[in-house]
């Protein structure tokens, strides 16, 4: 059984954190091609950092969830928040 995965990347641009969020169901891959700016056009040409996955059973729960997590900015500010306060938090 394939294990599909959404995942939060961040970046460093000018002091600031720059975060995107995607779907793969091979994370080691789809982080090189972010860092070789193969992957998603938003990505290119910057050097990405793993932030945090999380794993699902169906790639359509999977889907599902990235979508409200990458449409949903305040639910992605709160986690990094608590993220950055090093608390160990992976509900989206």
């Amino acid at each position: 059984m394939k294990n599909h995965y959404i995942y939060l990347i961040g970046t460093l641009s000018k002091g600031k954190l720059i975060t995107y969020v995607g779907y793969t169901s091979d994370l080691k891959k789809r982080l090189l091609l972010h860092n070789s700016s193969k992957g998603a056009k938003f990505t290119r040409g910057r050097l990405w950092f793993l932030i945090c996955k999380k794993k699902y059973k169906t790639k359509s729960i999977a889907l599902r969830e990235e979508y409200r997590f990458k449409k949903n900015y305040s639910l992605r500010k709160q986690f990094l928040n608590k993220y950055l306060k090093n608390e160990k938090v992976f509900n989206f």
